[in-house]
């Protein structure tokens, strides 16, 4: 073991001064918005007027809570919608691609390869716009060319799905490629071998070992879904998100029922957090 080497005084301080204003900088915006989530006053500033639990629960014609808010639940239900069509989609691509790129070799894979990282380092609202122009010109080529009117090719649902789909995908592919790159295959060989079918194989054994992987992305799918704005702005219809209803709010000034809505959203990305390091510590039965 190497011993440690004794640092200057000055240094180690300005080291944990460092450390103590980084922290700080990141945990106090979050504070205040939680605090002032139960601030007893239609202004989510000082002075502190006392607790309460109007924001959440409240019914009152002056405030209402955000569950019993009807744009505001409305909103999540869409938000919650994409995020489970995004994940669900994000997971079954982001494994079937794994296994193109891990197993297959083909003639433009590197090309293929370079192409699906794309939309990584593309804006999300240069992304946005560019699939509101595709969809939009198809659309209008339908109606005009074959009097075919296809709604879903208009801003919406669909649209929001499909463009958060094509970059979270994308974060699925390499997770899962990451990890099925560690698998010792002749595990597999040692099942074949043994009288199992292909399909027998892969449910007992690859896809038991992919499983930590596979749950950690459906957790970072799903949460990047729900807070996606960028992309989101240029593809919602009339049935926006939550991100978006959050946006249309605040122009017209903040309160604290958005800050007790943003209270529940911290809570609910730290509980699912918590599913996705116990489902990464989870020992699969091929370990």
């Amino acid at each position: 073991m190497l011993r440690t080497i004794p640092g200057k005084k000055w240094l180690r301080w300005m080291h944990k001064a460092y450390l103590g204003l980084f922290l700080a900088y990141l945990a106090l915006p979050l504070a205040v918005v939680a605090v002032f989530a139960f601030n007893d006053s239609t202004i989510p500033s000082l002075p502190w007027k006392g607790w309460t639990l109007d924001w959440f629960i409240g019914n009152g014609s002056t405030r209402t809570g955000m569950l019993r808010d009807g744009e505001i639940g409305a909103s999540i239900g869409h938000s919650l919608i994409v995020a489970a069509l995004v994940t669900l989609l994000s997971i079954g691509c982001g494994t079937t691609t794994a296994f193109l790129f891990e197993r297959h070799d083909f003639k433009g894979k590197s090309l293929l390869y370079l192409l699906m990282l794309m939309p990584l380092v593309i804006p999300g609202v240069i992304l946005g716009i560019a699939i509101l122009a595709f969809s939009s010109t198809l659309a209008n080529g339908l109606e005009t060319h074959f009097g075919l009117s296809v709604e879903a090719l208009r801003p919406g649902l669909l649209l929001v799905t499909l463009g958060q789909f094509s970059f979270i995908a994308t974060i699925a592919t390499l997770v899962i490629s990451a990890r099925l790159r560690k698998f010792d295959r002749s595990l597999e060989e040692a099942a074949l071998n043994l009288g199992a079918g292909p399909l027998t194989v892969l449910r007992t054994i690859t896809l038991p070992y992919l499983y930590p992987s596979m749950i950690g992305c459906g957790v970072v799918a799903f949460l990047m879904s729900f807070e996606n704005f960028s992309t989101t702005l240029m593809l919602v219809g009339s049935d926006a998100p939550l991100t978006i209803t959050m946006f249309n709010r605040m122009r017209q000034g903040s309160t604290p029922e958005l800050n007790a809505v943003s209270l529940a959203l911290m809570l609910a990305s730290a509980l699912l957090g918590l599913v996705s390091i116990l489902a990464q510590h989870k020992k699969p039965p091929s370990e």
